[in-house]
């Protein structure tokens, strides 16, 4: 049994939650749940309390606290050297609408071959025996339905599922399944997708890396919903613990719209200490585009993996028809970096769920298949968890590969979608690279191609933050891509402008390698009042509204 760290967010934050009493509120006056940052969590608790504030969790991932302050209190610890302030936004995930019913996912009461693996790669690579048997892949969701046999099934290590830890209840190693359970469905679904063990009618798994181990961290309650302090307690307690029980992919599958630059969002902060861990972060793109800056958070990150998502359009047997959904969000992200890195698979995806008792199959029962607790979504959730699949199989081909290397292979060996007459389907900030394809990133010898120029080191201790080479002409508004030199490049798929196209058709090629982000210094200076192009104003220290809505994702159609 692994031994888990005790850091001081496990131990304390069960207890830091108890809240003012009623009294004492009503004299204090209405309170703000706060994540408030500085030099260290130590030095930034004695800053909240000697104003008067009530601390809630301990996140030491990123050197803060989250507190319940009023506007006194958050106006005291504004003035003090070195602090910062983000409201603590709240987090709502997301369902999808099936048009076709449950019929269209079964033969008699067995599942067809999900369209996901066939697409991706992913059969080519179970033939030469990769399952993801050795690879821990950690989940950030609404929970997991730990008695479904597809999660809590042995391997040839024990139990596939290695902790359960609840940020809902005060941060607590969960013993039992209930204590974690998933309320909601939305991350038994996304686990489901990942890693399922259930066979189709022709006997093959419709999971991406069936034998992956699994760690599930919950921070969405029944509703979907929870907050940047719920996740990023769950992020702390996956950094603190990734060497115990072997963590080497994490799937974020929920979002939000920016409201700071990257490098001062809590979420996105956490994100980045995972990366430069080790840890291979994998985040959906977001479900609201197909228009252009509309990339969440955590997926504006420019180091990790941002995934957007594709339909085989209902026809697995016809390719020419397939393309990205109408959904799927779309880049560049406000500090220039292409994004999505890559798409995958994410419409009308088969994962299981309790229908008897999660809250999506109980509002939308029709959307569940017939004598089986299945369940079809759509969304860049589905698409993520179909890449950190992928991910989990290159790392059990090569254990030793870096987050950076991973993210190269995988562009590297990526193929964008492309008409019939050879030119783009989609500009570069809808698609990025192209369709993963797992057979070819676990066969790849690329290197030094992936998050060239950023330090994340620096960006983390503040030293230096990142612009990417995208930048919008004020003119037409249309995105466009500079090479190092300033200069615009002229090929096929690097200018958009902003309209969604359906595609007619692909064929393979090599992929986009463009993932070379770098210091703006020729002007672009990220500080107070930096007007973007949109017509957004950002300060060092904007804070996420209280209604802000970050989750996993949105209930879109299904396509």
């Amino acid at each position: 049994m692994a031994k888990f760290k005790t850091s001081l967010l496990a131990v304390t934050c069960g207890m830091s939650m108890t809240l003012l009493s009623t009294s004492a509120t009503e004299a204090r006056g209405a309170l703000t749940s706060y994540i408030v940052e500085g030099q260290s969590t130590e030095s930034v608790a004695k800053a909240v309390r000697s104003t008067g504030g009530r601390i809630t969790h301990e996140l030491p991932i990123i050197d803060g606290v989250s507190a319940l302050l009023t506007r006194s209190e958050a106006a005291q610890l504004r003035k003090q050297k070195g602090i910062t302030l983000f409201i603590d936004g709240t987090v709502k995930s997301q369902t999808i609408y099936n048009p076709y019913g449950y019929y269209a996912y079964t033969v008699g009461s067995a599942p067809i071959d999900p369209y996901a693996r066939t697409m991706a790669g992913v059969e080519n690579a179970a033939a030469q025996g990769f399952d993801g048997t050795g690879v821990t892949i950690a989940v950030l969701d609404s929970g997991v339905w730990a008695q479904d046999p597809n999660v809590s099934s042995m391997s040839m290590y024990g139990s596939r599922l290695l902790a359960l830890y609840d940020t809902t209840i005060g941060g607590q190693l969960a013993m039992y399944g209930w204590q974690a359970a998933d309320q909601y469905g939305h991350g038994s679904h996304i686990t489901t997708v990942m890693t399922s063990q259930d066979t189709s009618v022709t006997g093959r798994p419709l999971g991406i890396a069936p034998g992956a181990s699994l760690v599930e961290v919950k921070a969405f309650d029944a509703n979907g919903s929870g907050s940047y302090s719920n996740v990023i307690s769950g992020l702390g307690w996956i950094l603190a613990n990734r060497y115990y029980l072997n963590i080497r992919v994490l799937n974020l599958s929920f979002g939000a719209t920016p409201q700071s630059y990257y490098w001062n969002d809590p979420i996105d902060q956490a994100v980045m200490k995972l990366w430069q861990a080790g840890v291979v972060v994998v985040a959906s793109a977001g479900n609201f585009g197909p228009k252009a800056q509309t990339i969440a958070v955590p997926g504006n990150t420019p180091y990790v993996i941002t995934v957007g998502a594709m339909t085989d359009n209902w026809t697995p047997n016809d390719p020419t028809d397939d393309g990205i959904t109408s959904f799927s969000s779309a880049g560049p992200t406000y500090e220039g970096f292409v994004k999505p890195e890559v798409v995958a698979p994410g419409g009308h995806l088969l994962g299981d769920m309790d229908t008897m008792s999660m809250t999506i199959p109980k509002k939308y029962p029709a959307f569940a298949t017939p004598d089986y607790d299945k369940y079809v979504m759509s969304g860049t959730s589905q698409a993520a968890a179909v890449v950190s699949g992928v991910v989990a199989l290159m790392i059990q081909a090569n254990p030793y590969l870096k987050p950076d290397q991973v993210k190269c292979h995988l562009l590297a060996s990526s193929a964008g979608l492309v008409k019939k007459n050879g030119s783009a389907a989609y500009s570069i900030f809808q698609q990025g690279a192209g369709l993963v394809n797992a057979y070819n990133a676990i066969h790849s010898q690329a290197s030094n191609c992936a998050n060239l120029g950023l330090n994340v080191a620096a960006d983390i201790a503040g030293t230096a933050h990142y612009g990417g080479p995208a930048h919008q002409d004020p003119t037409n508004g249309k995105f466009y891509i500079v090479d190092s030199n300033g200069n615009p490049v002229s090929s096929d798929g690097y200018l958009w402008n902003n309209n969604f196209t359906k595609n007619q058709g692909y064929l393979w090629n090599n992929g986009y390698l463009w993932n070379n982000g770098y210091l703006w210094n020729n002007g672009y200076l990220w500080n107070n009042g930096y007007l973007w192009n949109n017509g957004v104003t950002w300060s060092q220290s904007t804070a996420t509204p209280a209604s802000s809505s970050l989750g996993s994702e949105s209930w879109n159609a299904q396509e």
